[in-house]
């Protein structure tokens, strides 16, 4: 009897080592966002919600790091299977533009979507005296982390309009955070971020300092000589004491993945985020401007299998 129990027991375990879902490893989803005060991050950790709730056996993480650049950078290594990145940063990664922090072309990136633009927003204290571009001669400016695709974005927009770090009073390579606590201490005169509108950083930043919105007029924007810059506007009211629109340029932020992530999961990160815009609008305004029909439009890099068999099934692609 007892070792008709113990072989019992024995085909049991067997069985269990044997089972297909008992050393299932689950499916690692590692989001790589930007700071915390910006709109990757709300996003990301929707977005890891979305895909714990929806993806079976889904261990999901959500990062913080210094955004596009250091992104882009990771998933070619596979350090992560989606990443927020800003189309330029992507356009300069796939050629591997070393400038714009890239050695080599980082050919393994694949897109998941595009989302939505991001603005670039100019703001001064009210006190500096600035506004206009020209006005930055001589000030204290943030200009985003070194190398982030805010960083490259206030490099390209200060060309166009002839300027240049050295005709900047002081420069610091500071996140969106900082920038703001610096300029609210009297410590800086301006900051160039790169986001999406209403980020949190400049609205509590309006809601406690008297502060200016440059503008970036469409002639400067067309001199930068890229097709992933737009004219647009910050519209009147988006900002506390905000009056009138602002204009500006934008560039669409892209939802980035890469080869060794598998078809099916891509698949499901798709769906999921477009099943689901509604929840993402609610964790920032920014995502309100994502479409399912502007998703595949003048993306600087082939889209990922799993992707394009969603916008197949969805009649996006044909």
């Amino acid at each position: 009897m007892r070792l008709t129990k113990r072989l019992g027991l024995l085909v049991a375990a067997a069985m269990l080592v044997n089972s297909p879902n008992a050393h299932a490893n689950p499916t690692s989803i590692n989001i790589l966002t930007g700071g915390t005060s910006g709109v990757y991050y709300p996003l990301g950790m929707t977005l890891s919600t979305l895909y714990s709730e929806g993806i079976d056996n889904s261990d999901t993480t959500v990062r913080a790091t210094k955004a596009s650049v250091e992104n882009l950078n990771l998933l070619q290594i596979a350090r992560g299977q989606l990443a927020f990145a800003l189309g330029d940063s992507v356009a300069d990664a796939w050629k591997g533009d070393e400038d714009a922090g890239f050695r080599a072309p980082r050919d393994r990136l694949r897109a998941i979507a595009g989302i939505y633009p991001n603005y670039i927003q100019i703001v001064a204290s009210k006190e500096s005296g600035i506004n206009s571009l020209q006005d930055l001669r001589g000030k204290r400016i943030s200009v985003g982390a070194p190398r982030s695709g805010t960083e490259l974005n206030a490099r390209a927009i200060f060309k166009a309009a002839g300027l240049s770090y050295r005709d900047m009073g002081h420069v610091e390579f500071k996140p969106y955070a900082e920038s703001v606590e610096l300029i609210e201490k009297g410590q800086l005169d301006a900051t160039l971020q790169s986001a999406g509108l209403g980020m949190a950083a400049i609205r509590e930043l309006a809601e406690r300092v008297a502060i200016t919105f440059v503008a970036i007029p469409p002639d400067i924007v067309a001199r930068i000589g890229s097709g992933a810059y737009q004219s647009g506007i910050i519209p009147a009211g988006t900002y506390t004491g905000q009056t009138n629109d602002v204009p500006t340029a934008t560039i669409t932020n892209i939802l980035v993945s890469q080869t060794s992530v598998p078809d099916e999961l891509a698949y499901e990160m798709t769906r999921l985020l477009f099943e689901n815009l509604d929840r993402l609008a609610d964790s920032h305004p920014a995502a309100r401007d994502i479409s399912l029909e502007r998703a595949v439009s003048g993306l600087p890099i082939p889209l990922h299998p799993g992707a394009e068999r969603f916008y197949r099934e969805a009649g996006i692609l044909r």
